[in-house]
């Protein structure tokens, strides 16, 4: 509401002869103003207020000027103007940001210049050069962390003098914790027959959980070797051996022996199986199909504690051809690819059985000793599925036993 000469700015008396239209007029005057500049002396008077002080400082022009009762009044208007209103406060205005600026400005250590925090309009200043004179895909990194720290924090001053004068005193004083309450007496009764369980039944063990569901399979295993002892046996051995020689008075689970088992090929071999064939062929081996294919004929697999150490494929009891045959590393040297072979060509009596092995492998002599025989030589065989850097051959020899 504006104020006229000869009016009360009170609303407990009613004037109908007063024009509102007035109220909404705002007279626009050029104003000139000159800052008065801060000497050092000043300055380091300055550098002696507190923040607190400092803060209420910036607005006690503010406050005097809307308390007094004194305003400029627009002769033609009978109106304060803006420019009017504002001219005593812009002084002492600028006074307290050059006082602000200088107590909290410092020195900069590597370039030795005096550095103080900016104002509102000088962040404003230079976010929007920093807009205007680099797209957002050419500006370095420098600038891009300056403009971000401006957007954030678009007036540093400002926020630095309210949170000095609003941080309240950080009290240093530290309160014990309460103590915690007394635990219950132990039962000796529950602790007695906690300490006499010696052993826990495989169904509530950890080691059936590892396992998983537990399979009557001794009906389709094929064949048991009790005798033979790969490499990986021995350092297992070894290493119980050397525990129990290095702990004499730890408690020691006797190492059970476990033979050797031929069976067919289940559901759960499949991962261990995929894995054995990717280490000893190539990645991207999927034999999961083999499952629908006479399963009880066409594979055979071998275990070690329910561990695959060994497989070997036929595509199908129609076209006997082996399409895999692999030994876990560490079980090699122990006649197992030999067994299998031996079982695959026992499920299939009376059939040519046909393969295909590289030049370079040693399985050669393998399959010579049952008979096979070389019929073709084929070059570049494995060319789509080995690289060219592997030290075997890509080259291919094409087997036959005839039976």
């Amino acid at each position: 509401m504006s104020l006229r000469r000869g009016e009360n700015s009170s609303d407990d008396e009613y004037n109908p002869s007063y024009d509102d239209t007035i109220a909404h007029r705002r007279k626009r005057r050029k104003v000139y103003t000159q800052r008065s500049p801060v000497g050092e002396e000043q300055l380091a008077a300055v550098a002696q207020i507190s923040p607190a002080a400092l803060s209420a400082a910036l607005f006690l022009p503010i406050i005097a000027v809307l308390e007094s009762d004194v305003h400029v009044i627009d002769p033609d208007s009978g109106e304060i103007s803006f420019e009017q209103y504002m001219e005593p406060l812009l002084v002492d205005y600028s006074r307290a940001v050059l006082k602000a600026q200088s107590t909290h400005s410092c020195r900069d250590s590597i370039t030795g210049h005096v550095t103080h925090l900016m104002s509102r309009m000088e962040a404003k200043r230079i976010l929007d050069g920093l807009t205007k004179s680099q797209s957002e895909s050419q500006i370095d990194a420098s600038s891009a962390l300056l403009r971000r720290k401006l957007i954030v924090n678009s007036s540093p001053l400002r926020n630095f003098i309210l949170s000095k004068s609003t941080e309240k005193d950080a009290t240093t004083a530290l309160t014990p914790m309460p103590t915690a309450p007394k635990a219950p007496p132990v039962n000796p009764v529950v602790l007695t027959a906690l300490y006499n369980i010696r052993t826990t039944p495989f169904s509530s063990s950890f080691l059936s959980r590892l396992l998983g569901s537990q399979f009557s399979d001794k009906q389709a295993v094929i064949a048991s070797d009790w005798k033979t002892r790969p490499p990986w046996v021995y350092l297992m051995d070894d290493i119980h051996d050397h525990y129990v020689f290095r702990q004499p008075h730890a408690e020691h689970v006797p190492r059970a022996d476990a033979p050797i088992e031929y069976s067919s090929l289940r559901r759960d071999h499949l991962p261990q199986v995929h894995e054995l064939l990717t280490r000893a062929f190539w990645s991207g081996i999927d034999v999961t199909d083999s499952l629908q294919y006479s399963p009880e004929q066409c594979t055979i697999v071998a275990t070690y504690k329910k561990m695959v150490i060994g497989v070997a494929l036929l595509s199908s009891p129609q076209e006997t051809y082996i399409t895999y045959l692999a030994v876990k590393p560490g079980f090699d040297n122990a006649q197992i690819a030999t067994s299998m072979l031996y079982h695959l060509i026992s499920l299939n009596p009376h059939k040519d059985i046909i393969l295909h092995v590289s030049t370079t492998n040693p399985a050669m002599l393998l399959y010579n000793r049952f008979g096979f025989k070389a019929e073709e030589f084929i070059v570049g065989f494995y060319e789509d599925y080995v690289e060219s850097q592997t030290r075997g051959s890509q080259n291919a020899f094409r087997l036959r036993l005839r039976q």
